[in-house]
C-alpha cells in the first residue's frame, strides 16, 4: 500500500527547532521529488522545500537559512530540519512526492506544528 508518513509535529518555542520525518512506503523513492508544504487557516497549501532524486533542493524564499530538507534513500525518509521558528512557521505541514517519470503525486496527511511565545 502506498503511503506516506509524517512524524515530528508538535509544540515548539519561537526560535526553537524541529525535525520533521515523512517515511514513505509503497513508491520508488528514489525515482520521486520530495517535498514538504504547508498550510495555515486561510491560506493555500503553498511549497515549502523540495528535493529531487539527484538532490537539487529548492526552498520557499520565507525559510531559506532557517529549514532544510534532506532524504535518506536506503530508510526511504524525507526529512525537515525547521531552525529559527517564528510565529508564521506555524501550520500543518504535508509531505509530497512525485514521480519524475509519470508526475503522479502523493501526499501525506499532515502533521501539526505549532509555536509558542
Amino acid at each position: 500500500q502506498v503511503r506516506l508518513v509524517e512524524s515530528g509535529g508538535g509544540l515548539v518555542q519561537l526560535g526553537g527547532s524541529l525535525r520533521l520525518s515523512c517515511a514513505a512506503f509503497g513508491i520508488v523513492f528514489e525515482t520521486n521529488t520530495m517535498g514538504w508544504y504547508r498550510q495555515s487557516p486561510g491560506n493555500q497549501r503553498e511549497l515549502v522545500a523540495s528535493i529531487t532524486p539527484s538532490g537539487d533542493i529548492n526552498y520557499a524564499d520565507a525559510v531559506k537559512g532557517r529549514f532544510t530538507i534532506s532524504r535518506d534513500n536506503a530508510k526511504p525518509t524525507v526529512y525537515l530540519q525547521m531552525n529559527s521558528v517564528k510565529p508564521e512557521d506555524a501550520a500543518v505541514y504535508y509531505c509530497n512526492s512525485e514521480c519524475q517519470y509519470t508526475k503522479h503525486q502523493r501526499w501525506g496527511q499532515g502533521t501539526q506544528v505549532t509555536i509558542s511565545s
